[in-house]
């Protein structure tokens, strides 16, 4: 019995991460609906099930992984936010630039006036302001 729904699923798509996250989310909104019966959340549950369990029996692989790859994008850009940002705005003593060829981010000193920086990566160099001294 194993073997044949190990063959079947072969050809089959799987989970990834947009439906792990599927499933924390359906997860969640099941306790939220077991103290307010709602007949409008059971139905969103319903449907994010149905598109996970369509996820997961697909046999069109090439648009599941697209949606996943967008889906990481996506969580991506929000989580990278969170990690860079937070740390850029403590950071007092320097400014941050991204490269206008290939979007590095460089780290340059504060109160320099007009410097040229040299991208690490790709070796753009660009001139940026980064102020005065007061």
């Amino acid at each position: 019995m194993g073997d044949r729904f190990r063959q079947w699923m072969q050809e089959r798509y799987g989970t990834d991460q947009l439906n792990r996250f599927l499933s924390i989310v359906v997860l969640i909104l099941l306790v939220i609906s077991i103290f307010a019966r709602n007949v409008i959340l059971d139905l969103v549950i319903m449907l994010l099930l149905i598109w996970e369990l369509y996820r997961t029996l697909s046999r069109d692989i090439g648009k599941r992984q697209d949606e996943n790859q967008k889906f990481l994008d996506v969580t991506g850009r929000v989580t990278g936010f969170f990690r860079g940002g937070m740390r850029q705005a403590k950071d007092r003593d320097h400014l941050y630039f991204k490269c206008p060829n290939c979007g590095q981010k460089v780290r340059v000193p504060r109160y320099k006036g007009h410097i040229e920086i040299t991208c690490p990566k790709c070796r753009t160099k660009f001139v940026k302001d980064t102020g005065k001294l007061r």
